[in-house]
């Protein structure tokens, strides 16, 4: 860390362990922040990240309905609604799961 403040920039943690998935669906603005902001993110660490268009399945439907857009983190809801940018860079910035 004391390198990245000697340049003036940060090093980011490379997070291949971190497997992103955005439920979302067609014309919903905030889905599409939601991918800016985790595109961005995955761009610097290097996590896979993918859409699921919740349109496409009767039970995503039923499970998230009208509260998309929905991020989950290795299975885990992290976000709903939009992506807070601290809490997103706090996990990212996170030790790897031992094991």
């Amino acid at each position: 860390m004391l390198l990245s403040w000697l340049f003036g920039r940060r090093v980011h943690r490379q997070r291949p362990d971190l497997h992103v998935q955005l439920y979302t669906r067609r014309g919903c603005h905030l889905c599409e922040d939601a991918w800016t902001t985790l595109d961005e993110a995955r761009q610097c660490h290097g996590f896979t990240l993918e859409t699921v268009d919740i349109d496409t399945s009767a039970e995503l439907v039923a499970q998230y309905g009208t509260c998309v857009p929905v991020v989950t983190v290795n299975g885990k809801v992290r976000f709903r609604g939009t992506v807070n940018r601290v809490l997103l860079q706090r996990l990212l910035d996170a030790r790897p799961a031992a094991g």
